[in-house]
């Protein structure tokens, strides 16, 4: 094997696309600042029991280890960013109000999300502490939308779930680890026959509601069905009830529901959101309510929040238009290095021709070019030969 040949799923990122993806990195960071976010990076590398914290099996199949050579202690190289901030709030801002934070950095997954995933995501993303109520959730929304309409996405769609809806058909069913896992795989792929099997001794009431949530998706109307058929526990009232507020105030965007959608990591506990966009194979956007993620940090605050990878989502958009710019002859002239000078202060891209080479670029488009006319350095338009 060559050894420039790098591991499968793991890629180099060219001129352009690496551009687009750190502008749309700056924009997000923007947007998030805009809403009072304050940034933060958590380390890529940590104590493995740090970093696995309540994170569950999930995250611990996905994460790289290693032996930290120093102190002999294993450690983790993050495949999510959402327990490194938890810890961040509960342990070394520990404030008492409301806390805004966001992040945009690299996480590593021992296995690819898709055919085509990244194992080396840039992930984004924006959480609010210590706020219960819904008005978090929908903040927490309304960011991720404006995000995407930053990025220039068009008609995105939001599907909306609640994770206490399973948790309260579940109430009182004992079950292992493992049969929870699978009801869950089968509530995700919709498999009416595979979930009868695994809940054939279940309670009625609990066996027919999971039975019942497989049919629950669509629009608005969805929400009353469920209503209608799902047990009337004030857990299941008070997510639908919640479901259908977010909904109210997303007018703008076309809104579905999927009450048996229970992907992603297992560590929400309320409202939960997939955003999609026409052409996009997957959610560009996941996110939503995670009380119980900075218990295991010694401080249980609500929280809610959301997440996506800047790489998939740049895949997923038009490529942006060359960067204008100017080209320049190569000459040693005080004169011509301060229009130079000049000319990037104020913001231009300029590319000089070195001696006896043409400039070979594909991330500029030269539409100008600095020359002396009559002793003075003035920059004219390239004309075109058609």
């Amino acid at each position: 094997m060559s050894a420039w040949v790098l591991p499968d799923h793991i890629a180099d990122v060219l001129p352009s696309e690496a551009r687009h993806i750190e502008e749309l990195r700056r924009d997000l960071l923007d947007m998030a600042r805009c809403y009072g976010y304050e940034l933060v990076m958590p380390p890529l590398l940590e104590h493995l029991e740090s970093l696995l914290t309540g994170a569950g099996e999930a995250l611990d199949l996905q994460t790289f280890k290693l032996v930290d050579q120093f102190s002999g202690r294993m450690m983790g190289l993050r495949a999510d960013s959402t327990p490194q901030v938890a810890r961040i709030d509960a342990h070394l801002l520990n404030r008492l109000g409301v806390t805004r934070l966001c992040y945009c950095g690299p996480v590593l997954h021992t296995r690819p999300g898709g055919p085509r995933a990244t194992r080396e995501p840039l992930q984004f993303g924006a959480e609010i502490y210590g706020h219960a109520g819904p008005e978090a959730d929908l903040e927490t929304l309304l960011l991720a939308l404006d995000c995407l309409k930053v990025a220039k996405v068009q008609t995105p769609s939001v599907d909306l779930a609640d994770a206490r809806i399973v948790r309260a058909l579940l109430e009182g069913v004992s079950l292992s680890a493992g049969l929870a896992e699978q009801i869950h795989v089968a509530l995700a792929a919709k498999d009416s026959s595979e979930l009868a099997a695994l809940t054939q001794d279940f309670p009625p009431s609990a066996r027919q509601g999971l039975l019942a949530l497989v049919q629950l998706y669509g629009d608005e109307k969805v929400l009353l069905e469920a209503e209608k058929i799902l047990p009337p526990s004030s857990a299941v009232r008070a997510a639908l009830s919640n479901l259908k507020w977010l909904a109210s105030h997303l007018d703008a965007v076309n809104v579905t529901f999927d009450l048996a959608d229970l992907r992603g990591y297992a560590y929400y506990t309320g409202a939960r959101f997939s955003i999609y966009s026409q052409g996009a194979c997957d959610a560009l956007v996941r996110g939503g309510r995670y009380d119980e993620v900075g218990a295991v940090f010694g401080r249980n605050r609500p929280a809610a929040g959301f997440s996506l990878d800047v790489k998939a989502l740049v895949g997923a958009l038009a490529a942006r238009p060359l960067r204008a710019a100017v080209r320049a002859p190569w000459r040693e002239a005080a004169d011509l290095g301060a229009a130079i000078a000049s000319l990037r202060a104020h913001g231009e891209t300029v590319v000089c021709a070195l001696p006896g080479h043409e400039s070979e670029v594909d991330e500029f488009h030269c539409d100008r070019e600095l020359i002396q006319v009559a002793g003075q350095w003035v920059v004219q338009a390239i004309r075109t030969v058609k």
